[in-house]
């Protein structure tokens, strides 16, 4: 091994990014030492190798070059910060790639397949999120990635895991989150299932993927042992009902049954109100809750309404009893107020509020969001500055760090197969002619 491959870190450890060029340098050191050889895509496997790029991480990111990088969907497609189009522009593949080094290898070929196995011959990491089996079919099963390195961690993250009868199944974020129960328990009383307009199990199966890969390597530190690291996003999406099959099993009941809570309504605790309320303006809406009789108190003295301040609703079963009619009254309450000025209000009041924002306003709207730096701006060099998602924690001593763009298709082949791999210019010319690369 050559380059950045050798070299070690302060205590002993291997430096990953030790020699590499200074524009590529990591500036997260938590993770310096961990170098990941990323077969994963779409948003799932790529968040998930997004987090550990993002804490430092060397990930390696791998596509297809005859497709044009045509197995992630996400690189190219909308959303764009301007007019420009190419597989170079996409906004979500920027977002959920940033920070990663970006290789082409063809896998078909068996120049490339060879050109991949020493890949991971250097790597402490293999992940990829294709559907079950369609990896060890391109000739990597897992008991080819130990022959390799015996102590690979090996990361699959597919739609229904390695095993059981849906394992041949392929899927999508939106599926996992109907064929898990989820989608079903998202909805208004009498209405159908309203799920959500996103993949929101590809985002909640990154976040297990990733939490998984740290367990693993903590593993191989203290042992020396490698594993396969099996992640289903059904059983993700499952893990995330808890609430509803405990009412199931202990209580007999269903998420949608007749009578049962909706989605907006408190019931665990019992809390009336608590909903979604309209507020003035075309589509604007604000949250609030009454936790006991004290925030009803509260909340009927801001209203100043008799139905409101009178002594039938001052406890909570009274509320209960009807809170369709009690909604109906709240709701015609705040239709004539300012959403943002009316949370005021409440809060000022001790009682829980908040104008539903829309995404503009999340980012920028609330004071002290900015400070958060959730939202940091990366330079793409071709989409140019572009800000994209931060992580929701922040570490005292080795904080992540975003600020480079997703990769270009095939941008750091020199860097890998030459500098890390020992390929000379010579051969990776020949590679290019022959379609390996």
């Amino acid at each position: 091994m050559v380059g950045s491959s050798s070299r070690p870190a302060a205590g002993g450890l291997v430096d990953r990014w030790a020699g590499c060029p200074a524009d590529l340098e990591a500036r997260s050191t938590a993770l310096r030492r961990i170098r990941v050889c990323d077969l994963s895509g779409q948003l799932a496997g790529a968040g998930a190798t997004r987090i550990l790029a993002a804490f430092g991480a060397q990930v390696i990111r791998v596509e297809d070059p005859a497709t044009r990088g045509g197995w992630d969907i996400v690189r190219g497609a909308p959303p764009y910060r301007d007019e420009r189009r190419g597989i170079e522009f996409g906004g979500g593949f920027n977002n959920h790639n940033t920070e990663k080094l970006g290789i082409t290898l063809n896998l078909r070929t068996e120049r490339g397949r060879d050109l991949l196995t020493r890949l991971i011959a250097i790597s402490d990491v293999v992940t990829e999120n294709f559907a079950g089996g369609v990896f060890a079919r391109l000739g990597f099963p897992y008991e080819r990635l130990q022959e390799i390195r015996p102590d690979i961690v090996y990361v699959s993250h597919s739609g229904f895991g390695a095993t059981g009868p849906y394992r041949d199944f392929r899927t999508w974020g939106p599926i996992v989150q109907a064929v898990s129960g989820l989608t079903f328990t998202a909805g208004l009383e009498g209405q159908p299932p309203a799920g959500w307009g996103f993949s929101y199990m590809d985002h909640m199966g990154a976040y297990a993927m990733a939490i998984a890969t740290f367990a693993a390597l903590w593993h191989r530190d203290q042992t020396g042992e490698g594993q396969w690291v099996d992640v289903a996003g059904v059983e993700v999406g499952l893990s995330l009902t808890g609430p509803d099959i405990l009412d199931h099993h202990l209580n007999g009941r269903t998420p949608r049954a007749p009578g049962s809570v909706d989605s907006n309504r408190g019931g665990a605790p019992a809390m009336a109100p608590h909903g979604i309320y309209p507020a003035l303006g075309e589509d604007r809406w604000i949250a609030l809750a009454c936790r006991d009789d004290l925030d009803w108190r509260r909340l009927a003295d801001e209203i100043g309404q008799p139905w409101a301040v009178g002594a039938e609703l001052a406890t909570l079963a009274a509320r209960l009893a009807d809170q369709d009619a009690l909604d109906a009254r709240l709701a015609a309450w705040t239709a004539g107020l300012d959403g943002q000025e009316l949370a005021d209000r409440l809060v000022a009041a001790g009682i829980p509020a908040s104008p539903v924002r829309t995404p503009a306003e999340r980012i920028d709207g609330a004071a002290a969001t900015p400070d958060w730096d959730l939202w940091p701006t990366v330079t793409h060099p071709d989409i140019g500055p572009m800000r994209v998602e931060g992580l929701p924690v922040h570490l005292s001593e080795t904080d992540w760090s975003l600020r480079r763009g997703a990769p270009r298709l095939g941008e750091h082949n020199r860097f890998v197969l030459g500098d890390l791999l020992g390929v000379d210019e010579a051969e990776q010319a020949e590679l290019t002619a022959e379609g390996a690369v």
